[in-house]
């Protein structure tokens, strides 16, 4: 008899919109960047299920409760003419690591940019998490070491937008 709990991927709904804005104010906290967070389920539900939604995502959800989220949208290569599918944050509670979850939303992702027709899968990782990076490694990702991501925000792209 398997002793795992069973997990079930579905696109989220909207009465997600509570437990993804309580996951991602978590992976802040693990990230040490809490202070950044401003997420909350009213900020959240226009972008991913208003008229124009710009961002997707999926949970996971052990005994009808979510557990784990990824939060996805399209992006597009220059370079191959092509679209890609972007993975902006993937989170799964530490109660629930190591059963698989966190595979079967990178394996499902994946499945979606191919079934879209898209040529790439692109996520960022922080440098210094490094069992974040041997577990990206190990399904066959690349760490791109020669890019770095470029932020403008806050006053620095008010300012920017009123040259």
């Amino acid at each position: 008899m398997n002793s795992t709990p069973a997990f079930l991927l579905r696109p989220a709904e909207l009465k997600d919109l509570s437990a993804i804005a309580h996951m991602i104010r978590e992976l802040a906290e693990f990230e040490q960047l809490a202070h950044m967070v401003q997420v909350t389920p009213e900020k959240l539900r226009p972008h991913l299920f208003g008229e124009k939604p710009v961002a997707e995502a999926w949970t996971a959800e052990v005994a009808g409760e979510p557990v784990a989220f990824a939060l996805f949208f399209t992006n597009f290569s220059t370079f191959l003419a092509q679209p890609g599918l972007y993975l902006e944050d993937l989170y799964v509670k530490p109660a629930h690591r190591q059963l698989g979850i966190g595979r079967a939303l990178l394996t499902r992702l994946a499945q979606l940019a191919v079934e879209r027709g898209h040529r790439r899968f692109d996520w960022s990782v922080l440098d210094w998490n490094e069992n974040a990076i041997a577990f990206y490694k190990n399904l066959g990702a690349v760490v791109m070491p020669d890019w770095r991501i470029c932020r403008v925000s806050g006053e620095a792209l008010a300012a920017l937008a009123a040259r």
